[in-house]
């Protein structure tokens, strides 16, 4: 079995020290190295794992600045329509 491959720097942060923009950015650049094929099956491997995270991360993060404007808003949202 191979070693595991040493992700770059940028991509060993720890999730909790990101923000929703460098998590997000981040998947992004996963994503398009990974539709690039050329990595290896081990590193694609471990940018699926880092990418499934951090798209985890990016929901939860949303999940709770929605449940923050529902607290703030009372509840009482409604759907915003721009007059013509």
């Amino acid at each position: 079995m191979e070693d595991r491959v040493d992700l770059p720097p940028e991509l060993e942060q720890p999730l909790e020290q990101m923000t929703y923009e460098q998590a997000f950015k981040q998947l992004e650049q996963i994503v398009t190295a990974l539709e690039s094929g050329s990595y290896s099956l081990d590193m694609s491997l471990q940018l699926f794992e880092r990418g499934k995270a951090l798209a985890r991360f990016c929901a939860e993060m949303l999940d709770k600045a929605d449940l923050r404007v529902k607290q703030l808003s009372g509840g009482n949202l409604t759907d915003f329509e721009l007059s013509e």
